[in-house]
């Protein structure tokens, strides 16, 4: 149960927790569409790196949505992409040139600003739902 109320805007918990302030609910809601539906990344790509801040953030409800993160990935990118996240959460200053250089041999520049802008969208999303106790979706019995 979360630490506010939910309100009643909202399809999740986590929306009707953010629903309180609606004006904020939709743009978000937009941009993790467009993060998802429109990226240069691959949508799979994307979800591992979620999984993973998920994690670091501890927020219930965020890490209930697709389970832990996998530890080994098949694709080199997908690989890249979490050890970026994880580096991120041991502190975004630890992201230095060397690691940019890194991700670059791999991912165009484009890629790398999605990659970065994710990150810490999601970083910041997790954060909100661990702040406000924000737990996972109830499972509803099928009769």
């Amino acid at each position: 149960m979360s630490r506010i109320p939910e309100s009643t805007t909202g399809n999740t918990p986590y929306e009707r927790v953010m629903g309180h302030a609606p004006h904020i609910l939709e743009p978000w809601r937009e941009l993790e569409n467009v993060f998802f539906r429109r990226s240069v990344l691959p949508a799979p790509l994307l979800e591992h790196v979620r999984r993973t801040l998920a994690q670091g953030t501890g927020c219930e409800y965020c890490q209930a949505k697709a389970g832990p993160p996998d530890e080994r990935h098949s694709a080199l990118r997908t690989s890249m992409a979490v050890g970026f996240a994880q580096v991120f959460m041991s502190g975004h200053k630890n992201i230095n040139e060397t690691l940019l250089n890194n991700l670059r041999e791999d991912f165009t520049d484009q890629e790398l600003v999605e990659l970065v802008a994710f990150t810490t969208f999601m970083w910041a999303g997790g954060t909100f739902g661990s702040i406000l106790g924000i737990g996972p979706q109830p499972v509803t019995a099928i009769a």
